[in-house]
Formats: structure tokens, C-alpha cells, sequence
């Protein structure tokens, strides 16, 4: 009897402090979500604090859109989280240091540069010829499918502005911005550049740290949410990820926008179903929908960052919402659609086949040499 009493006990004990654990674990999410919003509002008034020092320089580096569209790929690969550069980009509009359509490229941009974390992360399988196969076609597919974007949609914004002029429409017709929203987009205190009222300025003395500790507090803030949301989500329920996610294209499509809108990472969500396909227990055909959905769910950090926010900062956040959404509308509807980028991905597995040489070429000429090569011949 002692022993039933005593057993008891300890799986209350165990509940109690499960239960306090999510808590905790709610509380710190929480705390990092407003760590979030603190970063974009001192990134935005950084950069009005630096306007003169650095203005010129962004602005002259971004008013070509092609060196804009590479660095955004650029940027995004080596900080590898497209989130930080859309919050970045919202801060930069936000505070008025570049225009709306000079910030549209970087968005596009950074789509790209996101995908090389699967990319990579295909490259694991390389001990075995069948497993790599299948893993770089589902690394590079989400690539392709980005490219292909870009393609199609970036001479429609070069010329005629249709992403960057469709947001202001709805901007404006729906009121999502907020009329009497400053260049400063959170106010917690007075964050006006020319004043030392800010706390972190009386601080830290200089716009420069002010601007480096933004951008380390974005940084974690959006690691930390993605790492304990991810775990929370993903991480408990790997074994039952084939059975309910692929049943259905337009399921498959809903539970990538869902998780990576929970996780705010696309990086993590598409990594995922590397190791599935892999090893056969998901067709490359079947988790193409989840990676457009994940493009999808990875817009939602740039809107939050974007609340309260100047018109023009929660367009830019609305034209990367309205790229993906474009994108929706193209690939999931019509299968015949979905099999370019899947057979383009496919046609490439088959060659590292031959030579796994290709995978690495693959990453470090897409990735970092050409967006190199082409921002210094752009200049």
C-alpha cells in the first residue's frame, strides 16, 4: 500500500513540475517576443540615428535592384535566417533610410538565401548514394522553387512596381497601418534620434552600439523562439509527421505554414522533411506542397515586426507575404505545375549521383561566389 501511495506521489510531483516547466517555458517565450519588438524598435531608431553615416551608403548599394536581390541572398545565407533579414528590412523602411521598392529586391533575396540550411543539411547523406540522391533533390527543390519566383516576379517589380504598389493599395484600402504611426515603430519610451532620452543611448553613448545590440537581440530573440517553439511542435511528434502532414497537397501546405509560422523559421520546418525523403518514407512529389506553405508561414515575423508601423513599413511587410502568396496560387493548385521545380530538383539528384562533387559546387557557387561576382560587376 505504502508503495501505491508513494508511486502516486511521485507522478504528482512529476505532473506538477511539468506543468510549472510549460509555464516557465510560455513566460520565456513571451519575454523573448518582446525582447523582438524592442530590437526592430532600436534598429529603426539606430538607423534615423545614423542616417548620415550609413544612408548614403545603403541607399547607393541599394538602388540597383540586382545588387539589392543579392544581398538579400547573400546577407540571408551567411546570417542563415531569412526572419532576421526581413525584420532588418522593415526596420531599414521603417526608419526611412531606403525606399519601398529598393527594399522589395532584398526581400526577394533573402526567399533565397534561406533555403541553403536544407541544402546543406542534404549534404549529411553523402555516405550513401541512394539516401543522397533523394536528400539533395529535397534540399535544392525548395531552392528552385525560390529562383523560380524571382524569376517571374522580379521583372514584373523592376518594371512596372506591381508587388510594392499592390501592398500600398491594400495598405491603404484596408487601413492596416496605423495613421498616426512615426517612423518609429514601437514606442516604448522616447526613441526620438536626436535625443538622449532613450535609455539605451544614455547607456551605451553611441548609435553604433545601440545598432549592435539591436541586432544581437534580434538575433537570439528570434534563435530562442524558433529553438523552444521547435522542440515544443516538432521534436514530440516526429513519428507521427508522415501519418497526418503528406496525406494531401493542400494538407501538407497548411501544416508548413502552420509550423513554420509557430517555429518562425522555414529553415528548421524544411530541414525536417529532409531525412524523410531520404530515406523513403516521403516522395519528393508529396513534400513539395509543405515547403510553399512554408514560405508562406515564414512571412509572419516580418508582420509582427511591423505592428504599429509607418505605411510604408507594413507594406514592405505585406509585399513579402504577397510574393509567396503569388506563389501558392502558381504551384499548388495545378500538379502538373508542382512537377517543374520537383523534376528540375529530381534531374539534379540524379547527376550527384554521378559526381557528389556537384552538391558542394552547387552551395558555394549559388549561395556565395555569383551573388559576389555579381554585386562587385553590378556596382
Amino acid at each position: 500500500m505504502s508503495k501505491e501511495v508513494s508511486s502516486v506521489s511521485v507522478l504528482e510531483k512529476t505532473h506538477t513540475v511539468g506543468q510549472w516547466q510549460s509555464v516557465g517555458r510560455y513566460l520565456s517565450v513571451l519575454g523573448a517576443i518582446i525582447v523582438f519588438m524592442l530590437s526592430i524598435n532600436l534598429l529603426s531608431y539606430s538607423f534615423q540615428g545614423l542616417q548620415e553615416d550609413i544612408a548614403s551608403l545603403i541607399l547607393s548599394v541599394t538602388m540597383n535592384p540586382f545588387i539589392g536581390l543579392f544581398i538579400g541572398l547573400l546577407l540571408t545565407a551567411v546570417i542563415q535566417s531569412s526572419s532576421i533579414t526581413t525584420s532588418m528590412v522593415v526596420a531599414l523602411v521603417g526608419s526611412g533610410t531606403i525606399s519601398l521598392s529598393a527594399a522589395v529586391p532584398l526581400i526577394m533575396g533573402a526567399n533565397v538565401g534561406t533555403t541553403l540550411t536544407s541544402t546543406v543539411i542534404s549534404l549529411s547523406f553523402i555516405t550513401s548514394k541512394r539516401a543522397f540522391r533523394k536528400a539533395i533533390s529535397a534540399g535544392v527543390v525548395h531552392d528552385i522553387y525560390n529562383i523560380i519566383l524571382v524569376i517571374l516576379l522580379f521583372p514584373l517589380e523592376y518594371y512596372y512596381q506591381t508587388l510594392s504598389r499592390t501592398s500600398l493599395w491594400l495598405v491603404n484600402t484596408l487601413g492596416i497601418a496605423d495613421p498616426e504611426a512615426t517612423s518609429e515603430l514601437v514606442y516604448l519610451g522616447s526613441f526620438s534620434a536626436d535625443s538622449v532620452d532613450n535609455p539605451f543611448m544614455s547607456a551605451l553613448g553611441n548609435h553604433w552600439m545601440v545598432l549592435l545590440l539591436a541586432f544581437s537581440m534580434l538575433f537570439f530573440s528570434i534563435k530562442y523562439i524558433s529553438n523552444v517553439i521547435s522542440h515544443s511542435l516538432i521534436g514530440e511528434s516526429k513519428g507521427k509527421v508522415k501519418k497526418y502532414i503528406f496525406i494531401s497537397p493542400y494538407k501538407s501546405f497548411l501544416w508548413g505554414g502552420t509550423l513554420t509560422a509557430a517555429v518562425q523559421s522555414s529553415s528548421i520546418t524544411t530541414s525536417l522533411i529532409i531525412p524523410l525523403v531520404a530515406t523513403n518514407k516521403v516522395s519528393l512529389g508529396k513534400s513539395f506542397p509543405f515547403i510553399i506553405g512554408a514560405n508562406i508561414g515564414t512571412t509572419i515575423t516580418a508582420l509582427i515586426a511591423s505592428f504599429f508601423a509607418t505605411e510604408v513599413a507594413v507594406s514592405i511587410a505585406i509585399v513579402h507575404l504577397l510574393f509567396n502568396l503569388l506563389g501558392v496560387l502558381l504551384f499548388l493548385p495545378i500538379a502538373s505545375v508542382r512537377r517543374v521545380p520537383i523534376g528540375v530538383a529530381a534531374l539534379f539528384g540524379r547527376l550527384t549521383l554521378r559526381n557528389r562533387l556537384y552538391g558542394f559546387l552547387y552551395i558555394i557557387l549559388m549561395f556565395f561566389i555569383i551573388p559576389f561576382l555579381l554585386i562587385y560587376f553590378n556596382q
